[in-house]
């Protein structure tokens, strides 16, 4: 493990006081400000207002009369994809300054989030393109009398709240599928991360989204998301975030009855066979495990090995693990970047420490790391692990790689089935049968073969039992924001067949 310090990093920044977006009007909100202190560097960075119930209200009251009123829903497709398609087109100049938002606020290494920027450009114009392919249904095979027509409408106002670990990302996910539909949105990020969704309502005002369509309320859950979750006047939920949380969005929605999309939390196992490319094999376990410090519900964080490889693949993996860079997610070589805060750390190590009182070996790393700024946290494997520990059933959300063994496959799919989550899994063999066999018997929303983590724009996500209802991207998310409505026409005269005639 290498560790790159620079304490100075930050030293002359000045912190960045934002707004908030509501109605088309850019508020300070009447209380204190939050202040995010940069988990890299133990300075603050940037101060969002505090939003309140209020102001909840407020912005929900916006989207709605812009959603029954105004001009967005009733635009044609074309003109709402010309604005998501600059609205991509304006992320995409402003990519280094949405990076470093990001970074020093995430504490993720900045090479790292200008992928995901580029990424969500993507997105942006995929989304774009779906907007123009949106369309109904007709039946015209019902009998001489009737036809049928099946509307495709938006669903209306949509709720959209996300994590602080893929800030900017994951908003992507969500808003241009729901605006291309033709809906509007009361948008709420992290409190600890709200700095680059801010700047993406500059964007789309820019862009030349009516007012009311996109609003961005910052603050915390109790106060903002709780509004947003159950007030009668929203028709959907979408949210990411841990599958706590999203228990308390669904049961919140429930009180009227709103439609509710929910990513969630994974333990995501990579089941790896003696045949294996173990070198491709051991590069994807490090990724797998470190990318965003850990901090990825889509994580590998689970290693199921085949027990006659086992040892020589943990050696080899942790041999790598040397070779990562922790450090200033400022620098451009650092792969692993700071813990969000001093207490998810604390979260992360008490795993680690009950692992071991339950038996199991810390094969590599272990320990907080002391860089003098910040807090972080070395890149972790853990092995002698059994399907029973926490830390194989529960979501470290840390830099933290537990090792499991098997020797059947029966065994190994059903180690990886045993746990409550279902987001993603990996296979690796040379074996295509192998391959298929557990990616049609794992229960998880994604299985990679011989990869990891890969992604695109058209490949729906989500997870299957407590890692979330439904799922993002791919060609039917617009159609996630939408409602179906039947239109039963008749032709020619009506038989007057109930009520007799005389």
């Amino acid at each position: 493990m290498t560790v790159l310090v620079n304490p100075t990093a930050l030293s002359n920044h000045k912190a960045r006081d934002f707004r908030m977006l509501i109605d088309g009007k850019w508020e300070a909100g009447a209380a204190d400000p939050i202040e995010r202190v940069a988990p890299s560097h133990g300075v603050v960075v940037s101060r969002f207002p505090t939003g309140s119930k209020a102001d909840a209200e407020r912005a929900i009251a916006a989207a709605r009369k812009a959603f029954d009123l105004g001009p967005w829903p009733r635009m044609t497709a074309s003109e709402r994809s010309a604005i998501l398609l600059k609205a991509a087109d304006l992320i995409a100049a402003r990519a280094e300054e949405l990076a470093f938002l990001d970074a020093i606020e995430a504490g993720k290494p900045v090479t790292q989030v200008r992928g995901e920027i580029a990424g969500s450009v993507d997105i942006w114009r995929y989304a774009a393109a779906l907007a123009r392919d949106l369309h109904g249904e007709s039946y015209n095979a019902l009998g001489d009398g009737t036809l049928g027509v099946v509307l495709r409408e938006a669903i209306g106002v949509v709720s959209i709240i996300t994590p602080w670990n893929f800030p900017f990302l994951i908003v992507g996910q969500k808003l241009p599928f729901a605006l291309a539909a033709g809906c509007t949105a009361v948008v709420k990020p992290s409190e600890l991360t709200s700095g680059s969704t801010l700047v993406l309502g500059e964007i789309l005002q820019q862009a030349g989204i009516p007012d009311g369509v996109v609003n961005i309320v910052t603050g915390r859950g109790p106060e903002v998301g709780a509004v947003m979750t159950a007030h009668p006047d929203v028709d959907m939920v979408s949210f990411t975030g841990s599958t706590g949380v999203g228990k308390l969005t669904m049961s919140n929605a429930a009180q009227t009855l709103k439609k509710v999309s929910l990513e969630l939390g994974g333990k995501n196992p990579q089941i790896v066979f003696p045949d294996a490319d173990l070198e491709a094999f051991i590069d994807a376990a490090v990724f797998g495990a470190y990318f965003n410090a850990g901090e990825c519900c889509n994580a590998g964080s689970r290693l199921i090995l085949h027990k006659s490889i086992a040892s020589d693949v943990v050696k080899r993996i942790a041999e790598l693990s040397k070779a990562v860079k922790v450090g200033d997610p400022l620098d451009p070589s650092t792969q692993v970047g700071a813990i969000i805060t001093p207490q998810h750390l604390e979260k992360i190590s008490g795993y680690v420490a009950g692992a071991r009182s339950n038996g199991a070996k810390v094969a590599h790393g272990g320990e907080r790391l002391d860089l003098g700024m910040g807090q972080f946290m070395s890149p972790t494997i853990i092995e002698a692990v059994t399907p029973d520990m926490a830390v194989a059933r529960e979501e470290v959300f840390g830099p933290v790689l537990s090792v499991l063994t098997f020797e059947t496959t029966a065994e190994a799919i059903q180690i990886a089935n045993s746990i409550d989550y279902g987001l993603s899994a990996g296979v690796w063999s040379r074996d295509f049968d192998t391959c298929l066999t557990i990616g049609r018997s794992v229960r998880a929303g994604t299985v990679w073969m011989n990869t990891f983590m890969d992604g695109a724009s058209e490949l729906p996500f989500g997870g299957y039992k407590q890692s979330g209802l439904g799922r993002e991207l791919g060609r039917h998310a617009v159609e996630d924001y939408t409602e179906t409505k039947t239109l039963n026409m008749h032709i020619g005269k009506r038989t007057n067949w109930w009520m007799p005639r005389t």
